[in-house]
């Protein structure tokens, strides 16, 4: 893939974007959906002036991302004009590496999944046959796209990694990857902005977008190995040196079975034991063990779980850790809500690299 004007390695290739304002009127239009907004209330909710919303979204419209949505109905006066975001005007891609399979969608600017492909992947190859698998399947889900090039691409990886930095840490199991730059190797490769993550990180934003009070969430991942993505106080947290969500090494079974991690007795080689052993309900308590210490420590509103163990048998899973957390006496006030993740690992890392592309508006409207 060529490099389009204004691709960088931490932004969006899409010119229209001049600015802060530009992302928050395209913010409120995804949030709104189809039935769009007006000029008023765009300048409301953005604390920007009518002439200055005028200015930008004609701006946005030149360049296909805005298009009228018809006339709201006349209150006494004209009808205003509504405006509405122009989902399939761009795209971005999102990839997911597990450890044994690569998944790939093309999502339109509203998130909605428009391609979709995935083929077997040896994680422990080591990085060059892994961005080379990348590469192809970028190219694979980004043909009939039209014309533009994708936004962005977002890469959701197994952990410990540098979400900053794009560099790859010792993965659990998969020492060869420590201190490969994935993000610049993949941006360099694609010619395409690249963002990566953890893949609990994207699991979390493929949620929905939080912004401020959209209280405490956590996505429990069940696959190959467990994990957990955290959003605190609508907002996704990977810690100061990327560490955090590192859920499932917490110790259950003290001098416990060997785990690949080093330690012993994790929730990780418990859980997982018991998937190899076809236990699923004993899978399922043992994890809901694990939540309800997540939940009791953050003050959780919601527990979301993904993951293919879970999506095998989503019913074992949600009921075993709703009993773990009712059976907790610490959390009997307002348990939190027990429910599968409402997309997978691949959806989030696409949103991942369409987040620049919006923002929320700011709390306290200041008028220019």
């Amino acid at each position: 893939m060529n490099r389009g004007d204004g691709a960088s390695r931490g932004g969006v290739n899409l010119p229209a974007l001049r600015g802060h304002n530009e992302a928050v009127l395209l913010g409120l239009l995804r949030a709104a959906g189809p039935p769009g907004l007006g000029r008023a209330e765009l300048a409301d909710a953005a604390g920007l002036t009518p002439q200055a919303v005028s200015k930008i979204t004609a701006r946005l419209a030149a360049d296909g991302l805005v298009a009228d949505a018809g006339r709201a109905p006349s209150t006494g006066g004209k009808p205003r004009t509504l405006l509405r975001l122009v989902p399939g005007a761009r795209h971005a891609v999102g990839v997911h590496l597990d450890r044994d399979e690569l998944s790939a969608v093309r999502v339109d600017l509203a998130g909605s999944v428009v391609a979709r492909w995935s083929a077997p992947l040896d994680f422990g190859a080591g990085p060059e046959p892994v961005v080379d698998a990348v590469v192809a399947a970028v190219v694979r889900v980004s043909e009939r796209a039209g014309a533009h090039p994708p936004v962005g691409v977002g890469v959701a990886a197994p952990g410990p990694l540098d979400w900053r930095t794009g560099v790859m840490g010792r993965v659990t199991g998969f020492a060869n990857w420590a201190g490969f730059p994935l993000r610049e190797v993949l941006a360099g490769r694609l010619g395409l902005p690249v963002v990566l993550d953890k893949d609990t990180n994207a699991a979390v934003a493929a949620a929905g977008p939080g912004g401020p009070g959209a209280g405490t969430s956590v996505y429990l991942h069940v696959g190959t190995g467990l994990g957990a993505g955290l959003r605190l106080d609508g907002e996704i947290h990977q810690g100061a040196r990327s560490a955090a969500g590192e859920f499932g090494h917490q110790v259950l079974l003290l001098d416990g079975p060997p785990c690949r991690c080093g330690g012993r007795g994790c929730l990780e080689v418990l859980c997982l034991d018991a998937v190899a052993r076809g236990e699923l309900p004993e899978a399922a308590r043992i994890l809901g063990e694990g939540a309800a210490n997540l939940v009791a420590l953050l003050d959780v509103d919601r527990v979301l779980l993904g993951g293919r163990v879970v999506d095998g048998a989503p019913d074992v899973f949600v009921a075993g850790v709703r009993a773990a957390l009712a059976a907790r006496p610490l959390i009997d006030t307002a348990p939190p809500t027990v429910t599968p993740a409402p997309g997978g690992v691949a959806e989030g890392a696409a949103e991942l690299a369409l987040a620049p592309l919006y923002v929320h508006p700011p709390a306290a409207p200041d008028r220019a």
